[in-house]
């Protein structure tokens, strides 16, 4: 699976959309625009991350620019694992 996919799939688990989230394009606002993206669902969020990219992410780089958008999100991971954007 992709680095963009698992991101999305993260997303969908997370959020509890069922399915939903795995339609989401690049340009999908999430903070303040899924009544679903809590402040809960962002601790949840980052420790997925984690879990599956085995990374850290620590609390200092949590901002909400991070989670504007599917594709802010992803670039994020990305910079996280070390992959250049494609």
């Amino acid at each position: 699976m992709s680095l963009e996919k698992d991101v999305l799939l993260i997303l969908d688990t997370t959020l509890g959309l069922r399915g939903r989230g795995l339609a989401f394009l690049p340009e999908t606002r999430l903070l303040g625009a899924l009544p679903e993206f809590d402040s809960m669902a962002i601790v949840n969020l980052v420790t997925g991350l984690e879990e599956r990219f085995g990374v850290r992410i620590d609390d200092d780089e949590i901002e909400g620019r991070l989670f504007a958008t599917v594709a802010s999100l992803q670039d994020f991971v990305r910079h996280k694992i070390g992959l250049s954007q494609a």
